[in-house]
């Protein structure tokens, strides 16, 4: 799940639970000779057509348009200029369609659809998956569409082996949700068989899968009725401030948690989290590390593994100057450009930063273990607190909201940041 309104968490949630058989269904077929490799193909693809229908109504209908121009655009171009248009294309349609979204909420003053906002975040993962494979075209790991185009002896031969292309773009345990799979292990994982042993161990991580969401859901619903009882960003006091604004980032953060899993869980269900070669699976939810690291660089690394790695790719290694910048504004772009979410990305891309900096400088500086454990303690209490900062910038994303939060307490600990940002670098710049 990706940064939109969390009230579209649990209706996900429903619609990933009733394909949950499907996925046991699929994975138990995979197993039998007489289930072929383009049947697959078909299952994934008809799953992930009717879970859209299902989750979407009508709205289903933007996320079919894209991938079919996707699939035109990734059959009709060659390999160096397919990235650089689907990319153009997948952006702009799904930015026209966020659009929808603020003239609903900002101009028309209404609450928005949930199944619209559920499309949202589908036509989102949909543009991982796109530029996904059209890096790995790019980069020679994928043969080209195009060249399967210009290949085909007829036109159904041409469809069955574009199959996997359309499978991939729509395959039912990622439409909604989950950890970004590329296309070569889809391929895999499609075209792989299990063995008794294989089923066991499954059984055996979804169990803990399974208590793991359990868990979660206790402490969402218990910390739910400590933030209801308590005071609210417009009524709280100074200090008081610190505890609203950390008892309620952590209840998005299990909503985040539980719903990655559950994800996950799914794409294991499939048969779809299994290790591919030396590329290693990538869950999107590394919660002991979120907890307890005192960086707010490795924070950034590990929140939502598979769309920071995506993000890395996709802008930061691609990008000249001021790479941190634009890889959070992209992101910024990527959700929506809500005034909430270009005040969080760009806050936290000013915090990484700073990150580096102040650590940097403190490892030089401070060396007896007392001492570098009571850093450690400090400077994990003010990640986490700026982290719950931007997450309700983010989640808030209207300018009332922003508003409330940047006039409070709050706002000290990522100020505290920028002043000792702009006091190293000017530090830095004097030594070099």
């Amino acid at each position: 799940m990706d940064w939109l309104p969390l009230f579209t968490a649990y209706p996900v949630s429903f619609y990933q639970g009733a394909a949950f058989p499907f996925a046991l269904l699929f994975h138990y077929l995979c197993n039998k000779d007489s289930f072929s490799i383009q049947a697959r193909y078909l299952f994934l693809l008809a799953g992930g057509g009717a879970l859209a229908v299902a989750a979407m109504g009508p709205y289903a209908l933007l996320v079919f348009t894209s991938a079919l121009c996707a699939m035109v655009l990734l059959s009709s171009l060659g390999p160096q200029d397919v990235h650089r248009w689907t990319f153009f294309f997948q952006m702009s349609w799904q930015t026209l369609c966020h659009l929808g979204l603020h003239y609903t909420e900002y101009y028309l003053q209404e609450p928005p659809s949930v199944r619209f906002c559920i499309t949202l975040s589908c036509l989102m993962l949909l543009t991982q998956r796109v530029t996904s494979l059209c890096m790995d075209i790019c980069d020679g790991k994928v043969e080209a569409a195009s060249g399967l185009a210009r290949n085909r002896s007829s036109w159904s031969d041409y469809v069955c082996k574009s199959l996997p292309y359309f499978s991939y773009l729509l395959f039912f345990p990622a439409l909604l949700g989950g950890s970004l799979c590329s296309f070569q292990r889809f391929q895999a994982s499609v075209q792989r068989s299990g063995s008794p042993s294989d089923h066991r161990h499954d059984f055996w991580a979804l169990g803990w899968r399974g208590l793991q969401i359990l868990g979660l859901e206790c402490l969402r619903e218990a910390l739910s009725l400590l933030v209801s009882a308590g005071p609210s960003l417009e009524d709280c006091q100074h200090v008081e401030c610190v505890y609203t604004m950390w008892t309620t980032a952590g209840l998005f953060k299990l909503t985040y948690y539980s719903h990655w899993l559950r994800d996950d869980s799914l794409l294991h269900a499939a048969g779809f989290g299994v290790e591919f070669g030396e590329e290693e699976y990538i869950p999107d939810a590394d919660i002991w590390t979120l907890e307890t690291t005192h960086r707010i660089a490795l924070f950034t690394r590990k929140w939502n593994r598979s769309t920071a790695q995506w993000l890395r790719r996709l802008i930061f290694q691609r990008s000249r100057g001021c790479r941190l910048l634009q890889t959070f504004a992209f992101s910024a772009w990527w959700h929506g450009l809500h005034p909430g979410q270009v005040f969080g990305f760009l806050c936290w891309a000013v915090m990484v930063e700073a990150d580096y900096l102040i650590h940097t400088f403190a490892n030089g500086f401070i060396r007896c273990w007392p001492l570098r454990l009571l850093y450690r303690a400090l400077t994990w209490a003010h990640t986490q607190l700026i982290i719950a900062y931007i997450m309700l910038a983010v989640e808030g994303r209207n300018l009332s909201s922003l508003r409330l939060l940047c006039n409070s307490f709050n706002s000290v600990f990522p100020m505290v940041y920028c002043i000792l940002l702009f006091l190293l670098a000017k530090r830095k710049h004097k030594v070099n």
